[in-house]
Formats: structure tokens, sequence, C-alpha cells
């Protein structure tokens, strides 16, 4: 049954979608290593996830590359190893928060603010960080590698119903419904974080608009996820 789900003309869709989230992430400097995951929830809620394989660069990964696990990291489709750990974060967020997509990255400008006394992006800062306001929770309780279940359901439980956690001395987390939407989030996420990383390196005082704007702004580019979906299949004929 696994092996005729995983490849069903849905399952195929959103693998080949996966594959090329993370083939972009890695064109845009978001990877790091062999580490990290992305995973997509099957749209049947059976508790089946689709994963990056252990040990390829994410530079490398086809659609045929990507395997079907299970909550506990087991194998049920796909010609490639997974890491046992890579399920913990991930499992819980799927489970706890009910999210879709859940992109895991320690993508450096973001990660940065991480390591902050503030260690969140201001959203009132750049128009880019204004999409995310009122969208973000912060994790502060940096506690060690995710090796376990118990690490993985409290990041979740301090993600709430955010769709970006920013987890401290550690990385981040962007979640959504579809994987066009999830990767146009943690793309314009980077970028908003460098703006605000380089402003804050010029020593100059920083000049944020105020809550009220920010969050008028977020919600006109809710109103704009067609860019979203233009974005990634521009990254599909390119990447």
């Amino acid at each position: 049954m696994h092996a005729d789900d995983y490849a069903s003309d849905t399952v195929s869709r959103l693998r080949a979608d996966l594959a090329l989230a993370l083939r972009a992430a890695a064109h845009h400097g978001l990877g790091e290593g062999v580490c990290n995951h992305f995973s997509q929830e099957l749209p049947d809620h059976s508790g089946r996830f689709l994963l990056n394989p252990r040990g390829l660069l994410w530079s490398e990964i086809q659609a045929d590359d990507i395997v079907m696990i299970d909550t506990q990291g087991n194998k049920l489709a796909g010609r490639h190893e997974v890491e046992s750990t890579a399920m913990h974060i991930h499992a819980a967020v799927h489970r706890i928060c009910a999210k879709a997509c859940v992109l895991h990255t320690h993508m450096p400008y973001a990660t940065a603010l991480t390591l902050t006394s503030d260690r969140v992006l201001d959203t009132t800062l750049s128009q880019n960080a204004m999409r995310y306001h009122g969208r973000v929770a912060v994790d502060a309780q940096y506690n060690g590698l995710a090796l376990d279940h118990h690490e993985g359901e409290r990041i979740a439980q301090a993600m709430g119903t955010a769709e970006i956690a920013f987890l401290g001395n550690h990385g981040i987390l962007v979640c959504g419904d579809r994987m066009d939407y999830a990767y146009d989030d943690l793309y314009y996420l980077e970028r908003a974080c460098m703006a605000q990383v380089l402003a804050q390196s010029t020593g100059r005082p920083l000049a944020p608009t105020d809550a009220a704007l920010a969050e008028r702004v977020a919600q006109q580019m809710a109103s704009e996820r067609l860019q979203s979906e233009l974005f990634f299949e521009a990254l599909r004929r390119s990447i």
C-alpha cells in the first residue's frame, strides 16, 4: 500500500514540489551541509510524511529521492535511508500545530537574529519583515539537539498557532498549508533578516514603523499570494 501511494499522482506531485523547494533553498544559500529537513504531510492525514533523505545535498535532490516515513521516522517507501532524528521536530509540529509543510533551516541571517537578546526579526522594520507581523513565535529556550520526541513537542508547544518560529541559538521553522506558500515565506524571511542584520551593522539607530501600519502591510501581502505561486513556478523552470 505504501509503495502504491508513493507512486500515485498526488504524492508524486508533492514529492516534486518538496524536491524543488530543497533545490531552491540550496540555490538561495539557505541550506547547511546535508543537515536540516523539509517535510510534507500526506493529504490523507494518515500520519505519513514525505522527507528529504539522509546524506544528500539539497542541490541534488529530485522527486525520486524523497522518502515516505511514519511519525517514528520509519521508512515506508523510497530508495534512500532517513536520519532517525529527523522527525523529532517535524512530527511534533505536524501533529500539535496542524501544519502540512514544515521547513527547518539554519539559514544564516535568520539564525543570526536567534543569537541576539531579542531572538527574533523586528516585523516593524522593512517591508519584507512586515509580511510576518503577527505570524511569528519565539522559542528562547535552547535545549540542545532534538534527539527525542519530548524536545520536538516542547518546540511545537512554543510555536503554537504561529507559522514562523525563531528557535533561540538554533535556527528557524517556517510552516504552511502549501509548499509554494511555505517556500515563499522562507525565502523572504531570510531577506528580511538580512536587511535587519545589515541595518544593525551600520551602528545607526533603526527606524521602525508603527505596529498598526505593519499589520496593514501584513494583510496586504496576505492577499497577494499569487506572487508565491508565480515565484515557485519560476523556480521550477530554472532550478
